[in-house]
């Protein structure tokens, strides 16, 4: 008795080994090194379609497994980097605009470019929200919305470098932050288009 108490305990056993092993092997292959490089080549092309594509692929490539192949996940994830390069580039205008030895002008170009960064963070944040939102039902219209936010967001970033002068020390690292956001941005914008011309 005793002796077949053990056989069903090693049967048991070997039928959880056999389940985990299994599971374990369709993880892998989900995310396997070939599975990898099939959605890294994805975003590479998707980024291929933008304006700035090195820096669409270099901000995206590392979010390969949650992206996949997912144009939609594509369009949030871009969203996502750019809404935190967003708010780090305000971070770091904050920080400067603070710092002693800035000239007057300098100090209002960066206050008015703080007020136009803190909308395109907003427009950013709202576009995010209703990416989570979308379905069939409201899709075109959904996505239209997306797009004029994010637009938008674009048009204050822009707005915002145009207002510092190159020939400065300040100048040239506030533009060279809100620059690279801006670019980010417009990828964002890409992709999002992209995404919309597929009809959900």
């Amino acid at each position: 008795m005793k002796g077949s108490s053990s056989n069903h305990m090693l049967k048991y056993f070997l039928i959880l080994l056999a389940i985990f092993s299994y599971l374990n092997s369709s993880s892998a292959s989900r995310h396997g090194p070939s599975k990898i490089a099939a959605d890294r080549r994805f975003i590479k092309t998707s980024c291929s379609l933008t304006t700035y594509p090195t820096l669409c692929f270099h901000s995206l490539a590392s979010h390969a497994t949650l992206i996949q192949t997912s144009p939609k996940l594509l369009a949030h994830a871009s969203l996502n980097v750019t809404l935190a390069m967003a708010k780090s580039t305000s971070a770091v205008m904050l920080k400067m605009s603070k710092s002693p030895g800035m000239k007057p002008r300098e100090v209002d170009a960066m206050q008015d470019c703080l007020e136009e960064l803190s909308d395109s963070v907003d427009e950013l944040r709202k576009s995010i929200g209703e990416m989570g939102l979308i379905k069939a039902s409201n899709f075109e219209l959904t996505m239209s919305d997306i797009q004029t936010w994010v637009s938008a967001a674009l048009t204050d970033e822009t707005t915002c470098s145009d207002g510092f002068k190159k020939n400065t020390v300040n100048g040239k690292v506030v533009r060279a932050q809100i620059v690279k956001t801006a670019h980010m941005t417009s990828n964002a914008l890409a992709l999002i288009n992209s995404y919309a011309s597929l009809g959900g």
